[in-house]
């Protein structure tokens, strides 16, 4: 575990997440609020970390390596860095427990780490599937079930990250996709779970994002290259996206001013989608 080198401050405990300057409450999106972002150390985690924080929330900043975590962290003091696996055993209470316990709240949980592996169909084993399972699919739904009584406290939101390619396919790759799909269909559950508590539970869907995620497939640059046309060659827009893209996405449906959606998957592709 790291150690806290930031200085946390509290939300007024008066003031509901959808506040307004006449409650006496602060009238911009997430100060005061805390949020957990896994998979920050790099892509679409460390962006969605850094702007979280640039609009004044305490961000638990969790990822499996130390290093890209301070560097997601560094130039904002907003973002602690906690080193974990979300797929080990304890990890979901632990997580939890430092962002509650150090920060007296949890408002916001963006389940955002992921990997991407496989192979066609007659090339798949255990090995290949189940960390794609533990990490895409198990780890998000008991981090969010360790994270309830937090978030009904605050009527918070939850936020997953899935991609596109799991409402399009993807051959030669199908189990990644799958687990996304499968996200997917949580979050529309989830949300009809929650939302009695007033907690809300929302999703967006990444087309070809410039993200290090790719680079772990283990492919050839060749093949790594032949995804990138092919990723461009289906995005209308014509080219890859950025990080801070499907960050401002994230953030734009965990604010107080998005407080009526809740269930809703929302793609960032381009217009991959509709192709």
């Amino acid at each position: 575990m790291t150690t806290d080198r930031v200085n946390t401050h509290r939300t007024n405990t008066h003031c509901p997440t959808t506040a307004r300057t006449n409650t006496g409450c602060p009238d911009t999106t997430t100060p005061g609020r805390v949020v957990v972002v896994t998979g920050a150390g790099t892509g679409i985690g460390r962006a969605t970390a850094r702007a979280f924080a640039g609009q004044g929330a305490t961000v638990l900043a969790v990822g499996r390596r130390e290093e890209p975590l301070w560097e997601t962290a560094e130039g904002h003091p907003g973002i602690r860095p906690f080193v974990a696996d979300v797929t080990a055993e304890d990890a979901p209470e632990e997580i939890v427990e430092t962002a509650v316990t150090g920060h007296g709240r949890l408002d916001v949980l963006v389940n955002n780490a992921g990997i991407a592996s496989g192979g066609p169909l007659g090339t798949l084993d255990r090995s290949v599937i189940a960390p794609l399972l533990e990490t895409n699919l198990v780890a998000p739904v008991l981090l969010t079930q360790a994270a309830l009584p937090a978030l009904r406290a605050s009527r918070g939101v939850v936020v997953n990250v899935s991609t596109t390619i799991g409402q399009r396919g993807w051959p030669a790759g199908s189990v990644y996709p799958a687990t996304k799909s499968a996200l997917e269909t949580l979050t529309r559950c989830w949300a009809l779970e929650l939302a009695p508590a007033g907690v809300r539970v929302v999703a967006v869907a990444p087309g070809a994002i410039e993200t290090p995620i790719a680079d772990h497939m283990g492919l050839s640059s060749e093949q790594l290259a032949a995804l990138r046309a092919w990723q461009l060659a289906h995005t209308p827009l014509g080219r890859i996206g950025r990080p801070e893209e499907v960050a401002w996405a994230i953030t734009s449906l965990a604010a107080p001013d998005a407080s009526f959606l809740t269930g809703t998957v929302l793609p960032v592709d381009g217009g991959a989608l509709v192709a």
